[in-house]
């Protein structure tokens, strides 16, 4: 999908179920944004505020340059569609009064700042709640509140955390790990964020519908580490079960190799593998008391089945491979390169590709993933593009704030807005 295209433009009309909220957030990186970039697909308006220097996401590697040679770098580009951005030093006295004046005219703010930093600063949840009892405020951070007392403390608030630190502490690391190999690091790009994402925006949505019942605000509190342990459920829950270092249990679930690339099997009933083993062309293992058990079939899995299936394969893309394990009723998926995913009839079928002209004359535009909330009476789209550093400071103070041309100037010139 191209920005500015509308799936579904029949239903334009309609609207989307966020038409109408409002969401003033002070986000960083990948996490936060990526929660307002889906609130903002699903119709919320979306404000960021920025410091001078701007997102930090801005000045991520790789990066493209926008209209004025500043920096727009690959985590900025994923997490910032369909946006405004304000530029405010909220350091300056004036900064902090600008939002917390604007706050009024909106039902959600969000922060992702160090634990304590906004309160700090005067933009806790006690001073926007002040200006706006009915606001919800969200705060995603590493390990929750710094708090030395009472539900929620954790010893680790004050730590400093991106995705893959938490990914690490979230056992997961430890339990894929090989013998004595280290771990292999953010090995699904940004689990720990998107996770982190995906809880805050179900949190601010729960505190929506519940201030439609009782008219009052709260605030909802999302740790990546928390996210992070509920997505990796297989690590505690299996240790509760008697299963450690790494064990996933006894069934197939491997990668095996085709004429052009690899292929991942999974086989974890016994009539799965009598089909497996059938499609082959060994239906006589089904009854061999070597695969009696599903213990049985890891046992041989290096020494008979691998052999067998990728003999079964070698002749075959691994594409058409897993196409005629799927007719068969076996759970077969091809692992594909980046291009191959780019290309992927499915993805461009399902419009899970966002394309953003560059703004630097490079022809290949940027990709971002798309929406995958489809919802069947709600149009896809339009997106638009990420906004540029400070790009609708104006607009936004003289429409919610009624400030004059004299009074943005004046604020320009004091350093408070950019």
């Amino acid at each position: 999908m191209r920005l500015g295209d509308i799936a579904n433009a029949g239903m334009v009309e309609r609207g989307k179920p966020l038409d109408g909220v409002r969401v003033l957030s002070f986000e960083q990186m990948q996490a936060l944004p990526f929660a307002t970039q889906l609130l903002a697909r699903l119709g919320a308006e979306v404000v960021k505020v920025e410091s001078p220097l701007g997102d930090l996401g801005r000045t991520s590697a790789p990066m493209m340059t926008d209209p004025q040679d500043r920096p727009v770098g690959a985590t900025f580009l994923r997490n910032n569609l369909n946006k405004a951005s304000l530029c405010v030093d909220l350091k300056n006295e004036r900064g902090r009064d600008l939002v917390l004046r604007l706050s009024s005219g909106f039902d959600v703010v969000a922060e992702s700042f160090r634990p304590g930093a906004m309160g700090a600063l005067g933009l806790g949840y006690e001073d926007f709640a002040a200006v706006n009892p009915a606001v919800i405020y969200a705060s995603i951070s590493g390990f929750g509140p710094v708090s030395g007392d009472g539900d929620g403390a954790s010893p680790y608030a004050g730590w400093p955390a991106l995705a893959p630190i938490v990914e690490a502490m979230s056992g997961i690391y430890e339990m894929k790990r090989s013998g004595d190999e280290p771990p292999v690091v953010a090995p699904v790009g940004g689990l720990g964020d998107l996770s982190t994402a995906l809880f805050a925006t179900v949190g601010i949505l729960a505190a929506l519908r519940d201030r439609d019942r009782t008219g009052e605000g709260q605030q909802v509190d999302v740790a990546m580490l928390d996210a992070t342990i509920a997505m990796t459920d297989v690590v505690t829950n299996f240790w509760s079960m008697g299963m450690n270092g790494g064990e996933i249990g006894p069934l197939i679930l491997d990668g095996f190799r085709a004429r052009d690339g690899w292929f991942i099997v999974q086989v974890a009933r016994e009539q799965q593998f009598t089909k497996l083993v059938d499609f082959i062309g060994r239906p006589e293992w089904a009854s061999d008391p070597r695969f009696a058990t599903r213990q049985g079939w890891v046992d041989h899995l290096e020494d008979v089945l691998r052999p067998a299936i990728e003999g079964w394969a070698a002749s075959l893309t691994k594409l058409e491979a897993c196409e005629a394990l799927a007719a068969a009723g076996i759970a077969a998926g091809p692992c594909y390169t980046d291009e191959e995913v780019v290309h992927d009839p499915h993805v461009a079928g399902r419009d899970m590709l966002v394309e953003m002209p560059r703004s630097d004359g490079v022809d290949q535009p940027i990709l971002t993933p798309g929406n995958p909330v489809r919802l069947s009476k709600v149009a896809r789209g339009p997106e638009t593009r990420v906004p540029w550093l400070g790009e609708h400071t104006g607009e936004v103070l003289r429409k919610d704030l009624g400030l004059s041309d004299e009074e943005l100037d004046s604020l320009r010139a004091e350093g408070v807005v950019k």
